[in-house]
């Protein structure tokens, strides 16, 4: 297994100090690893400069990117340049897109995920505040692009209390749109509002922080699972990670990550997937555990 990190930004030479913990694992495992450029990536710069220092490989080598999120056009740019040096990042770009943006994996799990409808196209608060009512009737919402929630800014660009109340959609998805800017992924999401079991609030942005965990599967196998929040206090067993075996095996990518929160009721519900390789871990003691575990599995190839 070779691990793909981000060159860093001040020092080129080395990897990004952003993921550091990962970093260490890496070195201390002696597993192999290589350097992108990615601002030269994302910045459309030509290819031989965000693969250079890269060896071609005359044996084609499976490898994981461990670095910040990408779109899916710039991972299928980074995924056709690695490959011409022999190097094959463990999802292929449809894998990507199936695991990074929520239309490609909601299907696969409906019924153990909040119900979810999105838009594309025009954007306009009112056409939102018109399919909120449409499809969710006085239930509260959660408003997102197909990645990522304003969720620290939970009041003005995150919560709805109500699907029904027009003027509230529209406030609070104008403040969503004019915030994500150009950096909007794919389209919006609106979410039902799940009540989940609180275990405290954030410091900072008072958003409430629930008892969520995040799961990694490769090849349908649960490989690393480890609370979603870092500094609060946990208590009772965590999730089963078998309850959501099938659900993960119909998702269309090999590796992605998984949170999954306790409900007030007790039961666990799918929150979000991710693409495995641009999926967070949620504390740095987590690196060495999950890259074992990751090179362990890898190693022994799909069943």
């Amino acid at each position: 297994m070779l691990v793909v990190f981000c060159r860093d930004p001040l020092e080129p030479a080395r990897p990004d100090r952003s993921f550091q913990a990962e970093i260490d694992a890496v070195a201390a495992k002696g597993v192999g690893s290589v350097l992108i450029d990615h601002d030269a990536l994302t910045g459309g710069e030509p290819l031989s400069r965000v693969v250079r220092g890269i060896a071609a490989r005359e044996t084609p080598e499976t490898a994981v990117y461990r670095g910040w999120m990408l779109t899916p056009e710039r991972y299928e740019t980074l995924h056709d340049a690695l490959l011409d040096r022999g190097v094959r990042l463990v999802n292929d770009p449809r894998q990507y897109r199936a695991g990074h943006h929520l239309p490609g994996w909601h299907g696969a799990v409906e019924g153990l995920t909040p119900r979810s409808i999105w838009l594309t196209g025009d954007l306009a608060p009112h056409r939102a505040a018109d399919a909120a009512a449409a499809n969710f009737g006085d239930a509260p919402l959660i408003v997102k692009d197909f990645v990522k929630s304003r969720k620290h800014e939970w009041a003005t660009a995150c919560f709805i209390p109500s699907a029904s109340d027009r003027e509230a959609v529209a406030r609070v998805v104008g403040t969503f749109l004019e915030l994500q800017g150009d950096d909007l992924a794919g389209g919006l999401v609106l979410r039902e509002f799940v009540e989940f079991a609180p275990i405290g609030a954030h410091p900072k942005s008072g958003m409430p922080i629930v008892d969520e965990h995040r799961i990694f599967w490769l090849d349908g196998a649960p490989i690393f699972q480890s609370p979603y929040w870092e500094g609060v206090a946990y208590d009772g067993e965590p999730p089963d990670p078998g309850a959501f075996a099938e659900a993960a095996a119909r998702v269309p990518s090999r590796f992605v990550a998984m949170d999954v929160a306790r409900r007030r009721d007790g039961r666990w519900t799918i929150v979000e997937i991710g693409d495995g390789q641009v999926s967070g871990l949620p504390r740095d003691s987590d690196a060495p555990p999950f890259l074992e575990a990751l090179a362990a599995r890898l190693g022994a190839g799909p069943e």
